[in-house]
């Protein structure tokens, strides 16, 4: 099975073009690809196939000539991942499998049909419209965090910490604790702390982030929307932009005044490979 590995700001993927659908993924398939001692190593795996191929997918078809398909490490499937679909997004342009149009190129997820736009180094994506809609609990070791839920197509829980406790002091090996009822498939937790001002944000806020499915994460790119989300809305702003820092690098949120949100980073290909069975 031919492969291709990418990351956008660390959270890695290993990327499997499949356009006619025919690789079985399960999830123990999955799980040993991203294996980062016995397999290749990722967060997840990025299926490449065609929306018309796809059983989650067909529905887009209209709308979106490709489909991701993401799989977590564990090999369980998610509806979204923003630094993901720029990856994606790359690949796709990279390999010559699309061209984006003047708009765009349209990617199909299960999360419904996203935009992203090369600019250089950067894939800018206008994402789903981030709904905040819950205030919910999520513990780390001994300490209790209160969050507000957001749902960015996938669930989202972010939590500002108390006055005092520091991001790197969080243990993240183990999962955090949530409310089970709130979030039955499970859900991303984000942690965030206030960061000093930056050139160009309006905002700036640095977190961290653990991963349903995969565990702690260099960054999670509908972590940042949701994080953003919740930073606008706490500064009582209507619109905006959001420096988010992950562990990463540097994500950007913007929510402009055409009521869009904008998922802005960096994706880079790394490598090309073929996998021994």
């Amino acid at each position: 099975m031919i492969f291709t590995k990418g990351h956008g700001t660390g959270n890695d993927f290993v990327i499997i073009a499949d356009p006619d659908g025919a690789i079985e993924l399960t999830p123990s398939r999955v799980a040993s690809l991203c294996d980062r001692r016995f397999g290749i190593g990722a967060d997840g795996v990025l299926r490449v196939v065609r929306t018309a191929k796809d059983p989650d997918g067909s529905a887009f078809a209209a709308d979106a000539e490709w489909f991701m398909d993401y799989r977590n490490a564990d090999g369980s499937i998610a509806e979204m991942c923003g630094n993901g679909v720029r990856v994606f997004t790359r690949y796709l342009i990279t390999s010559g499998l699309a061209t984006p149009g003047p708009e765009g190129l349209p990617v199909a997820t299960r999360a419904g049909v996203v935009v992203a736009v090369e600019e250089g180094d950067i894939i800018r994506v206008q994402m789903k419209t981030p709904r905040v809609y819950a205030a919910s609990t999520a513990t780390a070791g001994p300490l209790t965090f209160t969050g507000m839920a957001v749902d960015c197509g996938n669930p989202h829980l972010v939590c500002a910490l108390h006055d005092g406790v520091e991001l790197p002091s969080l243990d993240l090996t183990v999962s955090p604790g949530f409310d089970h009822p709130l979030f039955p498939a499970g859900v991303n937790i984000e942690f965030v702390v206030d960061a000093p001002p930056v050139e160009g944000s309006d905002l700036h806020v640095s977190m961290r982030v653990h991963e349903r499915g995969s565990g702690e994460t260099l960054s999670c790119g509908s972590g940042a929307l949701a994080v953003g989300a919740v930073a606008l809305r706490d500064a009582g702003r209507s619109t905006g932009v959001v420096a988010v820092d992950v562990l990463g690098g540097r994500l950007t949120v913007t929510h402009d005044a055409a009521d869009r949100w904008w998922l802005a980073g960096p994706a880079v290909l790394v490598a090309n490979g073929e996998t021994i069975d």
